[in-house]
């Protein structure tokens, strides 16, 4: 959808019912499959329906690779398979074939092309049987042909994992060239996934609806020892194909809500971006890495994928996206203290409140975020088979029958291993991936804390004197001197007041207003409960770094290279510290905000021109490294402009 009228498609968030089921010794079997279709029925109340009780928000598994499964169906298309792990098997949905003008054929060849590109070679393609006729009008209106692929191991392609990248830049590479395009039917065109390990069946299809429509889930040759199933619930969105879930590595319950955040920072790493296990060329071909078009969990499966297969483990990448409450647990090692801090140079949170349950074929698990705010519950049975859900009772199990049973914890991580045919526990998990490097080494010969620099010039206070004509100009009324400031001022904290604000939006004032007044935060308007002040200091912190983005895909010594600040608002001390930073080739170079407020057009307009100018300046010519953009020196000529 385009944004259109009052609907705005950043207003995409899930909230859903997410499962996964998994034989801890490996073991491949359809009984596997069919509890996780089970799963995924016992949760048709977290999904979500249109005004036709038919049409579905959005359902799907992800399986294992069901080899001798698709050693039959292939075998009746006149098509050999090699052995598991030298061949791919890529879900596709594809433009309608009954349109003579739907762009199908062309969507196929270039997939095809960029097969060949990438050193790789089709084997032959297969329709995947559907039955439509269970949906509903609306859905069949926007459903796709959907496809697979059976791509062959090239030569060239030296291992398993090698391979397993080669088969993410195809796909990034093959969307990226349809929807670049001007072709008909492009808005169909989505791989769901494309992979030697797993394979995923979704679609805008209710619970019930799915085994019914994909006829392969039922058929006894089609095992697996894992199934992570889900069902959605498009909170403010509408629902689509590709948009259900499970994604390639995730499966997500909640919201991310600082996204529009994480986008803007993922977009501005997108040029620092170096790995051993990618040419340049193929970086290229990544970008740009997020579809800004799709909802938070496939945004966030698209950071996972690329953090995973660029030589993270999977759990690794979980703790960096969405860490534990770490600044303040005074229980907490100080190994993986070390770990979170180092981690948080490289990359901001991803916040939820969110229950991701994850993937990558070999080992399974879920991760609850630091608040804690959706539930998951787990259980293990005496003959190995674990089962987590959203909820308890997602699976019938005879009590005598389970092992171990519990919840995910705020922050913690759940892992099953089936190479290991066992859980791992979080504290052991945890401490193998803190241990990797020296991250606190790194922290204390790197890291420099604000309050740590030399207080080089005394900050000068300005005249208190014209203290009342600098409130007028910077827009302060005499409403925030006396509710806001002076409580803060006395007290140390928020000021309250009664609810309700009877002032009109700004933009819809005649009054002259303080720019800052025409902006104000996004918030996910879904079913998050308030945070108390108890929780919110428990959990949240509000230390920041200043320094520059470093390539994401490494970890060296100088990726926390890093200025930390306690708390976003700085006193005049520190910022006299920040503007005379000489250490660790830190430098300061600060810019005026104030222009000639006179007469004439186009005074702000060039005043934002020459900041913009002595800024890259700065940074290209003549080495500095922060920024310190002041708004001091205003007068009855001088006006500021507003941060």
């Amino acid at each position: 959808m385009k944004t259109e009228g009052l609907y705005d498609p950043w207003f995409e968030h899930d909230s859903c019912g997410v499962g996964f089921i998994a034989n801890l010794k490996g073991n491949k079997d359809h009984w596997i499959v069919a509890k996780g279709i089970e799963i995924l029925e016992n949760m048709v109340h977290r999904g979500a329906v249109g005004a036709e009780k038919n049409s579905g928000d959005g359902a799907g598994i992800l399986t294992q690779i069901p080899h001798e499964f698709f050693v039959k169906v292939c075998a009746d298309l006149d098509i050999t398979l090699p052995p598991p792990g030298e061949y791919a098997v890529g879900m596709v949905f594809l433009p309608p074939a009954a349109d003579s003008d739907s762009g199908c054929e062309e969507c196929r060849r270039i997939l095809e092309q960029c097969v060949q590109e990438g050193g790789q070679q089709v084997i032959g393609w297969r329709r995947v049987p559907t039955v439509d006729q269970t949906l509903g009008e609306s859905v069949i209106a926007v459903e796709p042909d959907v496809h697979q692929i059976f791509i062959q191991r090239g030569e060239g392609t030296p291992d398993q994992d090698a391979f397993e990248r080669k088969l993410y830049v195809i796909r990034k590479n093959a969307e990226h060239r349809v929807h670049a395009g001007s072709m008909n039917g492009a808005r169909h065109f989505y791989i769901p996934s494309l992979s030697y390990k797993t394979i995923c069946y979704k679609g805008m299809l209710t619970p019930n609806q799915l085994s019914r429509y994909y006829p392969d889930l039922l058929d006894k040759r089609f095992t697996s020892a894992l199934a992570l199933v889900h069902s959605r619930f498009s909170t403010n969105t509408f629902p689509s194909w590709r948009l259900a879930h499970p994604f390639r590595f995730l499966a997500h319950n909640g919201e991310i809500n600082t996204l529009r955040g994480n986008i803007n920072w993922m977009r501005a790493r997108e040029a620092l971006l170096e790995s051993e296990l990618f040419t340049q060329d193929e970086i290229a071909k990544l970008l740009p890495l997020i579809d800004e078009t799709q909802s938070d969990s496939a945004i966030l499966d698209n950071v996972v994928e690329l953090l995973t297969l660029s030589g993270r483990s999977l759990p690794q990448v979980m703790m960096m996206l969405i860490p534990e409450a770490w600044a303040r647990d005074a229980e907490m090692s100080q190994e993986k203290k070390d770990f979170y801090e180092y981690h948080g140079t490289l990359m901001e949170p991803w916040d939820g409140p969110a229950s991701v349950a994850f993937t990558d074929g070999k080992i399974i698990g879920a991760t609850l975020d630091r608040n804690g705010l959706r539930p998951s519950r787990y259980l293990l049975t005496h003959d190995d088979i674990l089962i987590m859900g959203s909820e308890a009772g997602v699976l019938e199990i005879a009590p005598e029958r389970i092992k171990l049973k519990g919840r995910l914890q705020p922050g913690r991580m759940f892992v099953a291993s089936l190479e290991e045919s066992r859980i791992i526990p979080d504290e052991e998990l945890k401490a193998g991936i803190c241990s990797r490097r020296p991250y606190g080494t790194w922290l204390r010969d790197n890291k420099i804390v604000v309050g740590t620099l030399p207080l080089v010039q005394k900050t000068q206070q300005p005249a208190h004197s014209n203290l009342s004509q600098r409130q007028a100009v910077f827009g302060y009324s005499q409403e925030d001197l006396e509710t806001i400031l002076t409580p803060m001022a006395c007290t140390g904290q928020e000021p309250l007041s009664s609810m309700g604000n009877d002032a009109p939006l700004a933009v819809l004032s005649d009054k002259s207003q303080n720019l800052f007044n025409y902006f104000y935060q996004l918030f996910a308007q879904v079913t998050n409960p308030p945070i108390d002040p108890i929780r919110e200091e428990s959990i949240m912190s509000l230390m920041s770094f200043v320094g520059g983005e470093a390539n994401l895909l490494a970890e060296t010594p100088q990726h926390c290279r890093v200025i930390e600040l306690p708390q976003p608002v700085l006193d005049n001390d520190d910022l006299e510290r920040l503007r005379w930073v000489d250490k660790h080739g830190f430098h300061t170079k600060t810019i005026s905000l104030t222009f000639q407020a006179i007469s004439g057009e186009n005074h702000l307009e060039k005043a934002l021109e020459r900041i913009c100018k002595e800024a890259s300046a700065a940074v290209t010519e003549e080495g500095y490294n922060v920024l310190l953009l002041s708004d001091r020196g205003i007068d009855s000529r001088h006006a500021a402009i507003p941060s």
